[in-house]
């Protein structure tokens, strides 16, 4: 986050460096120098707003497979409902699968649940690529899982059994 702060602040030099420029070799208004230095500003924060999504993803360790992403779009942001911006997805450990040994299409694994300005969380599922249907652990109180029918084409337990 800090990083992103100082690009965007030194994209504000850039924008009123180049403006300034320009208005000492044309006859342009001094008043472009602070609209190009905002101007660049917002460039730089829509440009690593939408290149987010396609870092993380490049950057995920091996064994680390996106599931599913999410776009969204926001009135404060009234470009995203042009283009949608990617501000979260999941990701599946399907490097590290344990299959059950009592039922050997039953996989146990990871997901990680990746957000913009959000820490990673990590949630324990099992996924039934038979049945087409995946659990969260209940509790860990040794309780039994509560299984939901979610279908094959479920990204997660797509992304599962393809792995499998």
């Amino acid at each position: 986050m800090f990083l992103e702060l100082l690009a965007v602040i030194f994209a504000g030099f850039a924008g009123a460096g180049a403006m300034l420029l320009l208005t000492r070799v044309t006859r342009l208004p001094k008043w472009l120098i602070p609209v190009g230095a905002g101007a660049a500003m917002l460039a730089a924060t829509i440009s690593s707003e939408y290149s987010w999504y396609g870092r993380m993803a490049d950057n995920l360790p091996e064994g680390l497979t996106v599931a599913q992403s999410v776009t969204s779009s926001a009135p404060w942001r009234p470009w995203t409902y042009v283009v949608p911006m990617t501000d979260r997805f999941v990701a599946v450990e399907t490097g590290r699968l344990r299959p059950n040994m009592e039922t050997p299409q039953t996989f146990l694994t990871k997901l990680y649940f990746f957000g913009r300005w959000k820490p990673v969380t990590i949630v324990d599922i099992m996924i039934d690529c038979d049945a087409g249907r995946r659990a969260d652990p209940a509790l860990g109180d040794d309780s039994p899982p509560v299984w939901r029918d979610v279908g094959a084409d479920d990204p997660i337990v797509q992304t599962v059994c393809e792995a499998a």
